[in-house]
Order: structure tokens, then sequence, then C-alpha cells
């Protein structure tokens, strides 16, 4: 008979499943890749899903999306959400599908984006389905959807929000309390407190004390058992020089008659470079009359919703940008393009433009037709701001690629390529440990959301740094808490 993650048999969980069992983690994704971001606890009385994340990148990751969970979803009491992110949370509507019932709980800005970002997939995975059956280069026949549009207003219907800071009981004798984590709004790390007293924390996605519009993270103030994301951890962001290289390839792709393509992340990506982009117009540090164009409907429906936040002068924001208002965000100096007519407009623009669109990691979204079109061009160029995960067509570009794979043919790459770590929304090595300074020692921290090198330095750091027990877990591993 087949055994869950815990060793439980599933035909007998299924029946009953909440007979008394030992407390355990499983890593059920996010361990040894960036992506996939799944942690399940057990404790006596209830099982809690953290994260339910897609796996993006390399093909064999991305088959991972179809394998079947090593237990079965009905027997899940409770999913958390640190933050609506794809890889965090594009897994749900799947999960549902499979069987999970259960509430799903994350703060009410998560709950809002949530909802964009899993219709947006939903979308975007039936047309990539329809794509590859109209010209058969799937090799499934006929190749289907991970989920449906369905799928996803049944999981959003599971959604249960709740406050950052407060205390909700979420399933028998478990207790989650969510704190800011400044990724992206609404994002939060999450705490809970097991039946038995034992405490374990997830740091979601870690955002950085200097993001321009949200306020620094939470610090870390203590568990028994820590899990923490390394996205950047063999890495040091300098932002001065990102900036400098971001204005600088800009003003030297529009002196040479070209256009600029930034693939960016619709939710808080598209944000950040927005008003990075205001900013420099601003201060002249490029042409105050250039085109930039937002092709991202996702983005523009983000917007709103990081508007409603100013309005409502959300504590999750700086105070300097709740003071200026909507003005802070205000996207009169873009032409949004809302329309697949609008987008596919954006290439008849007489002059040299910039153009944000998504998906970040060019997985994806209107950002791959611009490549198609933008990438045989040496006049113009691309600009990777954000982390690429192996496997992704904007990592192969960041690594050289002469070539990149989209709607089943190769496509040549003469344009610049140009590589902005520092607008990353994660948290580098250093500020990674910073959260962490002054808190008790845990137990076990366990070191996600990474890379092997990023993971294996980070913790090589804690060990040494901060003296704590430090583990980089292998993926489908199960702990004891």
């Amino acid at each position: 008979m087949p055994s869950d993650a815990i060793g439980r048999p599933v035909k007998d969980r299924a029946r009953n499943h909440r007979e008394p069992r030992s407390g355990s983690l499983t890593f059920l994704g996010g361990a040894g890749t960036v992506t996939g971001s799944k942690y399940l606890v057990a404790a006596d009385r209830a099982r809690v899903l953290v994260d339910c994340g897609l796996f993006q990148g390399q093909a064999d990751l991305r088959r991972r999306n179809w394998a079947p969970l090593p237990l079965d979803p009905r027997g899940i009491d409770a999913a958390v959400l640190t933050h609506a992110h794809l890889d965090h949370c594009g897994h749900l509507p799947r999960l549902v599908r499979d069987g999970f019932t259960g509430p799903v709980y994350c703060t009410p800005d998560t709950a809002r984006l949530a909802e964009l970002v899993l219709r947006d997939s939903a979308h975007l995975l039936r047309e990539e389905a329809e794509h590859a059956n109209l010209h058969g280069w799937s090799k499934h026949h006929p190749a289907r959807p991970l989920y449906e549009e369905r799928d996803v207003e049944r999981a959003l219907a599971l959604m249960r929000p709740v406050d950052l800071g407060s205390e909700t009981q979420i399933a028998p004798g478990t207790v989650l309390r969510l704190h800011h984590a400044g990724h992206i709004l609404g994002s939060g790390w999450a705490h809970l407190t097991l039946e038995d007293g034992r405490t374990i924390a997830f740091s979601g996605d870690l955002g950085r004390p200097v993001h321009p519009l949200l306020a620094p993270p939470e610090p870390f103030s203590g568990a028994d058992v820590l899990l923490v994301e390394s996205t950047y951890g063999d890495r040091h962001h300098d932002d001065q020089a990102s900036r400098v290289r971001f204005a600088d390839a800009v003003n030297r792709t529009l002196s040479r008659g070209g256009h600029v393509l930034i693939p960016s992340f619709a939710v808080d990506r598209t944000e950040v470079v927005l008003h990075e982009l205001a900013e420099l117009k601003r201060t002249g540090k490029i042409p105050a009359s250039v085109p930039v164009f937002v092709d991202s409907p996702m983005a523009l429906q983000t917007l709103r919703v990081y508007r409603d936040a100013i309005d409502r002068r959300s504590p999750c924001l700086r105070a300097e940008l709740t003071a200026e208002g909507e003005a802070a965000l205000d996207p009169a100096p873009f032409t949004p393009a809302r329309s697949a007519q609008e987008s596919a407009g954006i290439q008849h623009s007489p002059v040299p433009s910039v153009i944000v669109s998504a998906s970040g990691m060019a997985t994806g979204g209107r950002v791959v037709h611009h490549l198609r079109r933008l990438l045989p061009d040496p006049r113009n160029s691309v600009l990777v701001v954000g982390f690429a995960a192996l496997g992704t067509r904007a990592r192969d570009l960041v690594d050289g690629a002469r070539s990149v794979k989209m709607f089943g043919t190769y496509v040549p790459v003469r344009a610049e390529v140009v590589n902005v770590p520092g607008f990353s929304a994660h948290a580098d090595a250093d500020e990674v440990l910073g959260w962490l300074r002054g808190a008790p020692a845990p137990d076990t921290v366990y070191i996600v959301h990474g890379e092997p090198r990023s993971s294996e330095r980070l913790r090589a750091r804690i060990a040494k740094e901060l003296g704590w027990n430090a583990v980089v877990p292998r993926p489908g591993e199960r702990a004891t808490v």
C-alpha cells in the first residue's frame, strides 16, 4: 500500500486523517531549487502545508508539477501562503483539483494579488496547451493545461485572509502568526505554534531593507525550527552600481536607435521598475521623452492594488510613499497595453522605446512575443532585473545563450543582454544575516529556496557567524520537529 509524506498508508489516512502522529516537516519543494516552495508540517492533530508553488525553469523541475504529491491532498487540514508569487502559490489550483478542500490562510493583500496571479496562470496554461496542439510542438497528444480557470475559482473560494500580527488557529492545535516580510505587498514570514508548544518559522521570500516601496522586513524573533530562503545566499547587491548600470544600458540602447525590453514580474517588480524609470526621467538621467510601454494586464491590475494600499496608508509601505499619495505610482507617463491588439501595436513605435512586460523569467506571457521580435536585432537590449532560475529563458540570456527556444523554434540572440541583479526584491546574504541576528538560536535552521551553491554558502555563513545548527535539506526529505 502506498505511503504518504510522513509514512502513513494513504488509504487509511484518507478514511481518518486525524489520528495521532509524530510531528514532522517534509520538504516537498523549494529544496535544492528556488521554485516550487511546498513544506508540509504534520503535528499530532493537524497537517498544514506552508506555500504551494509551481516549479519553474528546467524541464525536470516542470515535470514535478504533474507528479502526484506523496500524500492525499484530502488529508491536509489547512494551507498557508507567505505571498502571491507563482513559485509560492501557483500549484494551489492543482492541489484543489486533486482533492484539497481546506482553508487557505494569507494576508488580505496576498489574497488580492493571488487572485490576479492564479487567474493569469490558468489563462497562460490554457493558451500554451492550445498553441502546442495547434502547432504540434508538445510531446503530449493532446497537450492539456495543468489546471483550468474553474480550479482557480475553487481555490480562491478557500482563501481566509488574516491580518499581520494576529494569532489565528488554523487547524486543531496549530496557531499561525504572520509578520511583514517586505518582499512584495502582503508578503509575510510565517510563525506556527504547534499543539505541544513547539514553534516553526518560515521566511518565505525575504525582502530588502532598501526596497523603494515597502517597509523593511520585521526581524526574525525566534522559533525552535526555522526555514530561511537563500536565493542570493552567495551574493551581495550593489544598489548604486545597479542603478547606474540600468540607466547606462537604457541610454546606450536609445542612442543606437534600439528598443529596451525589460522582462519583469507583474507583481512588485514592474512597480519598482516604473518607479525607477520615473525617477531617472525626473532627474534627467534618461530622456524624459522616451516612450515607456507597460505590456502586462496583470501588472496594471497589480498597480491598482498598490495604489489602494497607498490610499489606506498601509504600514507595509514606506512612510514617504504613503505621504506622496497615488502620485508615487502614477502611470500617466507610461502607455499601458491592455488588449492583445495594443500589445501588438507596440512593435510599430516610430521611435526607440522602453517595454516592460511579464513574465520576469520570460517563461511565458507577452514578453516572449517581444523577445522573438527584438532579440535578432543588435540595436536592441534586454535588461534582466530580477532573479532568473536555471532553465528559464531569462537565465539562458544572462548566461550568454546565442539562441533561445520559443514556440518550438530557436531565435538568434544578437541584442545586448544586461543583468541588473541589484533590482531584485530578495535579500542578499548580508541582509539575511542581518534579519537573523539578535534572535535566539533555533534548534535547527533549514536553508531552502536556493540553488545548491547559494544555499551551501549561506549555510556556512550562518554556522560560522551565528554559531547556529544550519542544514541544507534534500528534496523530499522528512525531518522531525
